[in-house]
Protein backbone atom coordinates (compact mmCIF):
# COMPACT_ATOMS: atom_id res chain seq x y z
CA UNK A 1 0.00 0.00 0.00
CA UNK A 2 2.90 2.34 0.73
CA UNK A 3 5.30 3.04 -1.77
CA UNK A 4 8.41 3.10 0.01
CA UNK A 5 11.28 5.46 0.02
CA UNK A 6 8.77 8.07 -1.49
CA UNK A 7 8.07 11.08 0.36
CA UNK A 8 4.50 10.95 -0.68
CA UNK A 9 3.11 11.43 2.62
CA UNK A 10 4.41 14.98 3.57
CA UNK A 11 1.58 17.08 2.04
CA UNK A 12 -1.61 14.67 2.48
CA UNK A 13 -5.42 15.30 2.23
CA UNK A 14 -7.90 12.78 2.97
CA UNK A 15 -11.33 13.11 1.19
CA UNK A 16 -14.26 11.53 1.00
CA UNK A 17 -18.54 11.83 2.07
CA UNK A 18 -19.57 13.54 5.02
CA UNK A 19 -19.64 10.88 7.45
CA UNK A 20 -17.04 8.52 6.12
CA UNK A 21 -14.48 9.18 8.92
CA UNK A 22 -12.35 11.57 7.34
CA UNK A 23 -11.71 13.92 10.44
CA UNK A 24 -10.70 10.54 12.33
CA UNK A 25 -8.39 9.41 9.56
CA UNK A 26 -6.57 12.91 9.19
CA UNK A 27 -6.36 13.78 12.87
CA UNK A 28 -5.07 9.74 13.26
CA UNK A 29 -3.06 10.13 10.15
CA UNK A 30 -1.57 13.73 11.48
CA UNK A 31 -0.41 12.04 15.01
CA UNK A 32 1.30 9.28 12.96
CA UNK A 33 3.56 11.17 10.65
CA UNK A 34 3.37 13.75 12.89
CA UNK A 35 2.42 16.70 10.63
CA UNK A 36 0.20 19.64 11.96
CA UNK A 37 -3.63 18.20 11.11
CA UNK A 38 -5.91 21.44 9.51
CA UNK A 39 -9.71 20.89 9.02
CA UNK A 40 -11.00 23.21 6.34
CA UNK A 41 -14.76 22.73 8.27
CA UNK A 42 -12.74 25.17 11.05
CA UNK A 43 -11.17 27.44 8.32
CA UNK A 44 -14.43 27.84 6.54
CA UNK A 45 -17.23 27.89 9.04
CA UNK A 46 -17.80 31.35 10.92
CA UNK A 47 -19.88 32.27 14.41
CA UNK A 48 -23.60 31.33 14.07
CA UNK A 49 -23.11 29.07 11.16
CA UNK A 50 -22.01 31.55 8.77
CA UNK A 51 -20.30 30.88 6.01
CA UNK A 52 -16.70 31.92 4.83
CA UNK A 53 -16.49 34.66 1.74
CA UNK A 54 -13.97 32.63 -1.07
CA UNK A 55 -11.91 35.06 -0.45
CA UNK A 56 -11.23 35.13 3.08
CA UNK A 57 -11.64 30.92 2.87
CA UNK A 58 -9.02 30.93 0.39
CA UNK A 59 -6.53 33.29 2.19
CA UNK A 60 -6.85 31.85 6.07
CA UNK A 61 -6.42 27.82 3.60
CA UNK A 62 -3.11 29.45 1.73
CA UNK A 63 -1.77 30.32 4.96
CA UNK A 64 -2.63 27.00 6.80
CA UNK A 65 -0.92 25.40 4.07
CA UNK A 66 2.02 27.92 4.11
CA UNK A 67 4.62 24.74 5.64
CA UNK A 68 6.02 21.79 4.63
CA UNK A 69 4.43 19.30 6.16
CA UNK A 70 0.24 18.71 6.81
CA UNK A 71 -2.68 16.93 7.05
CA UNK A 72 -5.51 18.43 5.35
CA UNK A 73 -9.61 17.52 6.01
CA UNK A 74 -11.25 18.22 3.69
CA UNK A 75 -13.20 18.25 0.44
CA UNK A 76 -14.28 21.46 -0.44
CA UNK A 77 -13.70 21.27 -4.55
CA UNK A 78 -13.44 25.04 -5.18
CA UNK A 79 -10.45 25.32 -3.61
CA UNK A 80 -8.36 22.20 -5.28
CA UNK A 81 -6.43 25.54 -6.87
CA UNK A 82 -4.89 26.12 -3.35
CA UNK A 83 -4.95 22.90 -1.61
CA UNK A 84 -3.53 20.10 -5.04
CA UNK A 85 -0.96 22.26 -6.27
CA UNK A 86 1.79 21.18 -4.17
CA UNK A 87 0.16 17.97 -2.43
CA UNK A 88 1.71 14.75 -2.39
CA UNK A 89 -0.98 12.72 -1.50
CA UNK A 90 -4.53 11.66 -1.35
CA UNK A 91 -5.97 9.63 0.83
CA UNK A 92 -9.95 8.90 -0.27
CA UNK A 93 -12.32 7.09 2.14
CA UNK A 94 -14.86 5.40 0.02
CA UNK A 95 -16.67 3.94 2.63
CA UNK A 96 -20.23 2.02 1.41
CA UNK A 97 -22.84 4.29 1.08
CA UNK A 98 -24.46 2.06 4.08
CA UNK A 99 -21.70 2.46 6.17
CA UNK A 100 -21.05 5.87 5.79
CA UNK A 101 -25.29 7.03 6.25
CA UNK A 102 -24.97 4.88 9.58
CA UNK A 103 -21.67 6.94 10.74
CA UNK A 104 -23.09 10.45 9.75
CA UNK A 105 -26.45 9.36 11.59
CA UNK A 106 -24.20 7.94 14.54
CA UNK A 107 -22.27 11.32 14.85
CA UNK A 108 -24.85 13.44 14.48
CA UNK A 109 -26.97 12.02 17.13
CA UNK A 110 -23.86 11.98 19.53
CA UNK A 111 -23.20 15.93 18.63
CA UNK A 112 -27.06 16.96 19.02
CA UNK A 113 -27.15 14.94 22.22
CA UNK A 114 -24.21 16.64 23.93
CA UNK A 115 -24.22 20.23 22.34
CA UNK A 116 -20.28 20.18 22.11
CA UNK A 117 -19.54 22.75 19.88
CA UNK A 118 -17.66 21.86 16.89
CA UNK A 119 -15.06 24.36 16.26
CA UNK A 120 -13.54 26.66 19.12
CA UNK A 121 -14.90 30.18 19.52
CA UNK A 122 -17.28 29.74 16.63
CA UNK A 123 -20.74 28.81 19.31
CA UNK A 124 -21.70 26.41 16.35
CA UNK A 125 -23.31 23.19 17.29
CA UNK A 126 -25.47 20.89 15.91
CA UNK A 127 -29.41 20.00 17.00
CA UNK A 128 -31.66 17.45 16.66
CA UNK A 129 -34.06 19.93 14.72
CA UNK A 130 -31.61 21.09 12.25
CA UNK A 131 -29.76 17.67 11.93
CA UNK A 132 -32.85 16.11 10.67
CA UNK A 133 -35.78 17.85 9.59
CA UNK A 134 -34.14 21.03 7.55
CA UNK A 135 -33.19 21.20 3.97
CA UNK A 136 -29.00 21.98 5.30
CA UNK A 137 -28.86 18.91 7.12
CA UNK A 138 -25.83 17.16 7.23
CA UNK A 139 -27.78 13.99 6.76
CA UNK A 140 -29.36 14.97 3.15
CA UNK A 141 -26.28 16.03 2.46
CA UNK A 142 -24.39 13.04 2.58
CA UNK A 143 -27.73 11.21 1.00
CA UNK A 144 -27.49 13.58 -2.16
CA UNK A 145 -23.69 14.18 -2.13
CA UNK A 146 -22.16 9.97 -1.71
CA UNK A 147 -22.22 9.23 -5.40
CA UNK A 148 -21.34 12.35 -6.98
CA UNK A 149 -18.41 12.56 -4.74
CA UNK A 150 -17.84 8.69 -5.15
CA UNK A 151 -17.99 9.66 -9.17
CA UNK A 152 -15.79 12.76 -8.84
CA UNK A 153 -12.49 11.16 -7.34
CA UNK A 154 -12.67 7.87 -9.37
CA UNK A 155 -12.32 10.50 -12.07
CA UNK A 156 -9.79 12.33 -10.65
CA UNK A 157 -7.72 9.12 -9.93
CA UNK A 158 -7.65 8.51 -13.49
CA UNK A 159 -7.25 11.69 -14.97
CA UNK A 160 -3.80 12.29 -16.40
CA UNK A 161 -3.16 15.80 -15.18
CA UNK A 162 -2.98 14.22 -11.32
CA UNK A 163 -0.23 11.68 -11.74
CA UNK A 164 1.93 13.64 -9.85
CA UNK A 165 -0.48 12.44 -7.11
CA UNK A 166 -0.23 9.31 -4.85
CA UNK A 167 -4.16 8.27 -4.67
CA UNK A 168 -4.67 5.57 -1.90
CA UNK A 169 -8.53 4.75 -1.59
CA UNK A 170 -9.88 3.32 1.68
CA UNK A 171 -13.23 1.46 0.99
CA UNK A 172 -13.13 -0.73 4.65
CA UNK A 173 -12.32 0.01 8.54
CA UNK A 174 -10.22 -2.95 7.89
CA UNK A 175 -8.60 -1.27 4.49
CA UNK A 176 -7.82 1.81 7.01
CA UNK A 177 -6.29 0.35 9.65
CA UNK A 178 -3.96 -1.71 7.17
CA UNK A 179 -2.87 1.79 6.14
CA UNK A 180 -2.21 2.93 8.83
CA UNK A 181 -0.25 0.11 10.33
CA UNK A 182 1.93 0.63 7.04
CA UNK A 183 3.11 4.09 7.78
CA UNK A 184 6.41 4.45 9.21
CA UNK A 185 7.00 6.03 12.69
CA UNK A 186 8.28 9.39 12.88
Amino acid sequence: MLRRGANWFSRVNVVGCSGSGKSTLSRRLSERLNHPYIEMDALFWKKGWTESHDEEFFARLEKALNREKWVLDGNYDRTMHIKWNKITAVVWVDYSFARTLAQAVRRALSRAWTGAEIWPDTGNRESFFGTFFTKDSVLLWTVRSHKSIRKRYQERMADPKFRHIHFVRLRSPAETRAFLDSLPHP
